[in-house]
């Protein structure tokens, strides 16, 4: 399998198709990614993409790109896997409402785009493939309230809500999946902020801001992922808040799972993004051999697939994460967090 990233692949590229070197169920695949605020791209998209397309596809050519956080520059590595020869694009979108105009692009070119994590709602996309996202915001929210419930939280306590980026369709949909989990909870949201670019220090500068404004009053924080669920607790330690309310988070980043372990986070979202990378290549491959996808849902017009996660919480972080092979205890127990981890039987 041939691998592609830069631009001056494209005359190498281009002169494989011009002499017809691909035989059938070959082809040029690309996966564009957003950004590098979350380490996850780099360390379970492309590797999950990358080894499912080897065993599916091995003659395939792949392109490879992260924009990262640059709707531009996302629009020249679109327009530069076009110019290579790209077959399918599996685009998981900068800005979801700018990426309409790549999906027509690609497609008057009849090149499938296959919309990745974050859905492109004004074009629809060839498919889609994701974790449930409306359904993560819901389960995170929900598993707060109940947490603060159990721990004795009186109604009418405070609760701020961080969400992800407010260029990206996926994060209003966590967003609304967080207001449904609050809404009739008996508590109150405080303040709301929509992160942008789901920078942790844009979360972390927000969320000293509403300490210093409630203080005390802050009984919960609902975080839309893990990057502005530690930007949260870090404003807050940062603060000298002690004890730490809870926080919520989603991607089971490997410092989320530290904080969990030490007890500073309160829950993520395992979504393990091989399971979503696997399935888009499957699909890629069968756009390249010219065959139909079945929709197992449609989401904005678009015939989609959509995986369930599992709210992760110090209760069952050993099960879910480690007895399930997500990470090792290796990757997680290191330092300070090794007697966490002891304490929770992961390590003996």
């Amino acid at each position: 399998m041939k691998y592609l990233a830069l631009p001056a692949a494209l005359g190498l590229v281009a002169g494989l198709l011009g002499s017809g070197a691909w035989a059938q169920g070959t082809g040029t695949v690309a996966f564009l990614m957003p950004d590098q605020g979350s380490t996850r791209y780099e360390e379970h998209d492309w590797p999950g993409f990358k080894a499912e397309m080897e065993k599916l596809c091995p003659d395939c050519t792949l392109i490879y790109q992260n924009a990262n956080a640059d709707m531009t520059l996302q629009q020249q590595q679109f327009n530069s896997a076009l110019s290579q020869g790209a077959k399918v694009i599996v685009l998981d979108p900068v800005d979801s409402s700018a990426a309409a105009s790549l999906v027509a692009l690609a497609q008057s070119q009849d090149v499938k785009v296959i919309a990745y994590d974050r859905p492109i709602p004004d074009t629809p996309a060839d498919y889609y493939v994701s974790f449930d996202n409306e359904g993560l915001g819901y389960a995170i929210s929900k598993s707060l309230v109940d947490h603060m419930k159990a721990s004795g939280v009186p109604e009418g306590a405070g609760v701020l809500q961080i969400n992800g980026s407010p260029t990206d369709a996926a994060a209003g949909l966590i967003r609304d999946g967080i207001h449904r989990g609050l809404q009739d909870s008996g508590y109150t949201t405080l303040a709301e902020f929509d992160t942008p670019d789901w920078k942790p220090t844009e979360a972390q500068q927000w969320a000293a801001g509403q300490i210093t404004r409630f203080g005390d009053d802050i009984k919960g924080i609902a975080a839309a992922n893990d990057g502005t669920g530690g930007g949260a607790i870090a404003a807050l330690k940062a603060a000298g808040v002690d004890p730490l309310p809870p926080v919520t988070g989603n991607d089971a980043i490997i410092a989320a799972l530290q904080l969990i372990i030490a007890g500073d986070q309160y829950n993520t979202i395992s979504k393990p993004s091989e399971i979503v990378a696997a399935a888009a290549a499957n699909v890629a491959v069968k756009f390249l051999n010219g065959e139909e996808v079945e929709a197992k849902t449609t989401l904005y017009d678009t015939p989609s697939e959509l995986f369930v996660p599992a709210v992760v919480t110090r209760e069952n972080i050993k099960a879910e994460i480690f007895d399930n092979g997500i990470q090792t205890p290796e990757e997680v127990c290191t330092g300070e967090y090794a007697e966490g981890c002891k304490e929770l039987g992961i390590l003996e």
